[in-house]
């Protein structure tokens, strides 16, 4: 389930599709030192620095230290006081990305991708007759490193859920292999947390109910998890068993991009929520300028503390394309609905009716994962 010293050995089967993900290594922050040499080996997160300010990608140096994406920049000082912060530069990593892009494009023309900084590619058709996908991942990463300078890392299997675990296995600058057969046994091995949609709180309910790891979720019947998780449980019973038979496609168009946070405690206080908000609109717009993402409609989502939902949205005759304008009219939102009746234990921001191709992001995707889609 590693890498094969030997490429061609146990090759896979001409039967199944062969699919390969490529996840470049901290992206933005890779970005920065390879940019900067003073930042090579040094702990690093593009963000703000600002007490608002949110990380928005970290090197793996800070990640040491715990710092992660959508943290608060001063929780991230906290846990690293010396981690450098360095502001976004997005037309860096989109020209990275073009790149890359092509690369990807040069391999087949099946690419998928999910965000900036990665992308499925379906290799079943090997174009350049290199005789494995394994071979063909080793050769996109190689081009990868020689045309940007920056590493990757790729995982290989017969199917997207699978190959999406293995790009994880061996960050960074690794590669994973799932071969036919392996599939079931690699995810039965893994920690419940491992699962995409598996947050948390996810992860506790599945400790009270004994459920450590996909082996643990395998041995229960379907009938059993759709008591315990609803409609979630059809998809724990198939992840568990590595089964997904979702196809790579080239061209796919997102309606919206948002984000959202779920409280610890209720929250009322009308200073809370609108430092709130302003977390949230540094969150969201970074989403925003990572997949390129300009819309006309802006939608605040709040869910009481009786988790009946409310949503109130805004739509403008022009394209949202700066950050203050949409900052603006998502604060107009909140106004509007203070005082609130009652706490609410959840608030989110999207942008919607957009224009032009827009990915989903790394957690979009994790959220996404969790539905019936599988099948």
């Amino acid at each position: 389930m590693s890498e094969s010293p030997d490429p061609d050995a146990a090759p896979e089967t001409d039967a199944l599709r062969k699919i390969i993900h490529v996840d470049m290594d901290a992206f933005f922050a890779s970005v920065e030192q390879r940019d900067n040499p003073e930042l090579r080996g040094k702990p690093v997160a593009v963000g703000g620095s600002s007490g608002r300010g949110v990380v928005a990608a970290a090197s793996y140096e800070a990640r040491k230290f715990g710092v992660r994406s959508a943290m608060p920049s001063v929780t991230a000082k906290r846990l690293c006081p010396d981690l450098i912060f360095c502001k976004s530069r997005f037309e860096a990593y989109r020209e990275a990305s073009g790149i890359i892009r092509e690369i990807f494009n040069h391999f087949t023309p099946l690419v998928e991708p999910l965000s900036l900084d990665e992308a499925f590619l379906d290799v079943t058709d090997d174009i350049h007759a290199l005789g494995s996908a394994t071979r063909i991942a080793q050769a996109v990463r190689k081009q990868i490193f020689e045309q940007t300078q920056l590493t990757s890392s790729a995982g290989v299997s017969y199917n997207k859920f699978l190959a999406k675990l293995a790009s994880d296995q061996n960050k960074p600058n690794g590669i994973c292999v799932i071969r036919p057969g392996q599939g079931a046994a690699f995810v039965q091995s893994l920690p419940v947390r491992r699962f995409h949609g598996i947050g948390p709180k996810a992860e506790e309910k599945c400790k009270r109910l004994g459920l450590a790891t996909g082996a643990d979720i395998a041995a229960k019947e379907i009938t059993w998890l759709t008591a315990n998780f609803g409609s979630f449980g059809e998809y724990l019973f198939r992840a568990a068993r590595g089964i997904d038979l979702r196809p790579v496609r080239s061209t796919r168009q997102r309606k919206s991009v948002g984000g959202e946070r779920t409280f610890h405690e209720d929250q009322h206080a009308p200073d809370e929520l609108r430092e709130t908000c302003e977390r949230i609109i540094d969150i969201v717009w970074e989403r925003i300028e990572r997949n390129g993402a300009k819309g006309r409609t802006v939608v605040l989502k709040l869910k009481y503390n009786d988790f009946t939902l409310h949503t109130r949205s805004k739509s403008v005759p022009y394209l949202v394309a700066d950050k203050d304008q949409f900052a603006a009219i998502a604060r107009d939102l909140l106004e509007e609905e203070m005082p609130l009746a009652r706490p609410i234990r959840l608030m989110g921001l999207t942008l919607s009716s957009l224009e032009g191709v827009v990915k989903a992001t790394r957690k979009e995707k994790a959220a996404r994962a969790a539905q019936l889609d599988l099948l």
